[in-house]
């Protein structure tokens, strides 16, 4: 699996990877390893997750080479700040053993805190050591980024959000589209909530795949990073078998109708 995507940077980020939230501490080297094996190359993490540790080890232990691994982690909210967030840096690395990270995210604005500029201004510091090689966000709203941009002149390369079949972010994914960055979804599967729709349930039939397929299928034909979790080495390949099969003009617009506004996770303008 190569399919890529160039991010605004030059650099470029794999189209579909494995996430490691929820994924416990001892069984994050075992899943790292087993999903770097089949062929995934992209592992996102963050420091609140409690498993960096894991990540580095797989990562480690696979046999795969670092230079041909994308590997993600994030400045939890408690970090936030510009020298908060390079002591947050510099204890992730030693946490994942490693000497730079291909994409390092504010992971919330957490707009109350008034401290996302100035910690975005460390991460800039960061891709241009060459610690971090490039940099982005998650879950920041369209004036989030405007103000980054303004107030530094520097665009994220990529803005990791919440975005799924009942939740669909059209309106940020445009203002993604013009301001040149990349849309990353995390919870694709927006808890299987849209497993037994009959849209979703008529499309699998079609194409002989899971719900869960075609639902991160259709992400990846939005132009979407997708990084769905799996603990299970039969999932995670299910997860990777997306490249043999394809929604329809037709059936991208019937998926569009199962927008709902929904989220599973918080509000960002109100998450701190």
């Amino acid at each position: 699996m190569t399919q890529t995507i160039r991010l605004n940077d030059g650099h470029s980020i794999p189209a579909l990877g494995f996430g490691l939230w929820q994924v416990p501490a001892d069984q994050t080297a075992r899943v790292t390893r087993e999903g770097l094996t089949i062929g995934y190359r992209l592992v996102d993490g963050a420091a609140i997750y409690g498993n960096e540790e894991g990540q580095g080890e797989g990562i480690r232990t696979s046999g795969i080479p670092r230079e041909q691994i994308f590997v993600t982690t994030k400045c939890w909210n408690s970090n936030q700040g510009h020298d908060a967030a390079l002591r947050a840096f510099d204890a992730s690395l030693k946490r994942l053993g490693l000497d730079r990270v291909d994409l390092y995210l504010i992971h919330w604005p957490c707009p109350d805190r008034n401290l996302f500029v100035e910690t975005w201004r460390a991460l800039i510091r960061l891709r241009d050591e060459g610690r971090a090689t490039s940099i982005g966000v998650s879950n920041f709203q369209v004036p989030h980024l405007e103000r980054l941009i303004a107030e530094t002149g520097v665009t994220p390369a990529l803005n990791q959000i919440e975005l799924n079949p009942r939740l669909q972010q059209s309106a940020l994914r445009a203002a993604h589209a013009r301001l040149g960055i990349v849309t990353q979804s995390w919870t694709p599967l927006g808890e299987g909530r849209s497993f037994g729709d009959p849209v979703v349930q008529g499309i699998a039939r079609r194409v002989g795949k899971s719900p869960a397929q075609v639902i991160l299928r259709w992400h990846l034909q939005l132009g979407c990073s997708v990084i769905p979790r799996s603990t299970r080495a039969a999932g995670l390949a299910e997860n990777l078998d997306l490249f043999g099969f394809a929604l329809t003009e037709a059936e991208m617009s019937a998926m569009a109708t199962l927008d709902a506004g929904e989220r599973c996770g918080p509000d960002p303008d109100l998450f701190s």
